[in-house]
């Protein structure tokens, strides 16, 4: 017997993705998807990325946790507009509670919208949101068997992002072995070697980030 549910509900959610990527449309806003797992440095990655940005785009941010504030209280310390969502146990962001959260923002105010996932290396891959760009975290202390194990995120990925990279002498990670695998299931992603201490590989990304959003915004509009 053929089960539905599943697909069902993903139907759903992407009648609901469709629908923000109409209204993020409308007031020309580019919005960014950040994956990765807990402790990967999302926040630390997408507040720098906020400074490289500006004062050329407006950002604002969706920080996604389990539970708490602490990542929204940072980014709202830094001037930046944030509105927490806090899932209550679910591993994952649905289209559906990005639609309710984006009229607690000033649309009109916002150029570029970053969304902080929750932390996990599965289910934030299996749902569009309306994002127009996903990046997908993988921090050096976390191990160089996570594209082989979660393959997935990473073939979703506009771009890997090699966190942590300072630290690749301390432990035993093969960051070219990790870019072959993800490039073998997703050959047009972009691969980036990025310290936020160091300010290593920032400029490049940040460089690279701006360019997506110009073309986006460049981009003529369909005739009705």
């Amino acid at each position: 017997m053929e089960i539905k549910v599943v697909k069902q509900i993903l139907a759903w959610n992407e009648d609901c993705s469709a629908e923000i990527k109409a209204l993020l449309k409308d007031n020309r806003i580019f919005m960014v998807n950040v994956m990765g797992s807990p402790g990967a440095g999302k926040t630390s990655l997408t507040i720098e990325l906020a400074a490289r940005l500006a004062p050329a785009y407006r950002v604002g941010v969706i920080e996604g946790d389990v539970a708490g504030q602490i990542d929204a209280h940072r980014i709202a310390a830094l001037g930046i507009p944030v509105v927490q969502l806090n899932t209550e146990g679910a591993c994952h962001i649905e289209a559906m509670s990005i639609k309710h959260i984006l009229p607690y923002f000033d649309l009109h105010q916002i150029d570029v919208m970053f969304v902080e996932n929750i932390g996990n290396l599965v289910c934030p891959a299996e749902f569009n949101i309306g994002e127009d760009l996903r990046l997908a975290l993988l921090s050096v202390p976390e191990g160089d068997d996570k594209v082989e194990k979660y393959p997935l995120m990473f073939s979703v990925a506009d771009a890997l992002i090699l966190h942590k990279y300072d630290m690749l002498p301390h432990f035993a990670f093969d960051d070219k072995k990790v870019e072959a695998q993800a490039k073998a299931i997703n050959p047009t992603a972009n691969v980036f070697r990025v310290s936020v201490p160091q300010d290593s590989g920032l400029t490049e990304l940040a460089a690279w980030l701006s360019d997506q959003i110009a073309a986006k915004r460049a981009a003529k509009q369909p005739e009705c």
